[in-house]
C-alpha cells in the first residue's frame, strides 16, 4: 500500500522492514531525502523508492556534551554515495574521534514503533 502524499510513511515502513531506501527523480536521476511528494529544484512529481548503498562519508560532525553521568553524544551530517545528506549520528565509536570525510555505513535502529539510520566506522 503506497501513501504517495505521505512519503514519510512509506520510508518508515520500509525501516521497519530493515531496508533503507530513498527516493530518485525518474525523470533526471537525482536523489532525494528527506521523503517528499515532489522533487527539490524541478518541481518533478516522478520520485520512486530505490534502495540506498548505505555508504557514505561524513560531511560535518559535532559533539553534544552532557552533564554527566550521561554521556556525550555524536551528531553528524553524512553525506551518501548517492549524493544527498542526512542529519543523524555515528555509533560504535567515542563521540570526540568521528572525523570529516570519515567512510561510513548506514545501520537500522527500531525503538519500539519507530525506525531510523545511524551509521558506524566503514
Amino acid at each position: 500500500m503506497s501513501t504517495a502524499l505521505c512519503p514519510d510513511k512509506d520510508y518508515q515502513a520500509f525501516l521497519k522492514q530493515g531496508r533503507f531506501m530513498i527516493q530518485r527523480s525518474a525523470s533526471s536521476g537525482r536523489y532525494v531525502f528527506y521523503p517528499r511528494v515532489i522533487a527539490p529544484c524541478t518541481g518533478a512529481e516522478d520520485l520512486e523508492w530505490v534502495e540506498a548503498s548505505g555508504r557514505g562519508v561524513v560531511y560535518s560532525t559535532t559533539v553534544i556534551r552532557s552533564k554527566p553521568p550521561a554521556p556525550s553524544r555524536n551528531v553528524a551530517l553524512v553525506q551518501l554515495e548517492e549524493g544527498p545528506r542526512l542529519m543523524t549520528r555515528v555509533e560504535s565509536i567515542d563521540p570526540g574521534e568521528v572525523r570529516i570525510d570519515m567512510p561510513v555505513k548506514a545501520r537500522i535502529v527500531q525503538q519500539q514503533d519507530f525506525a531510523f539510520v545511524v551509521f558506524d566506522p566503514a
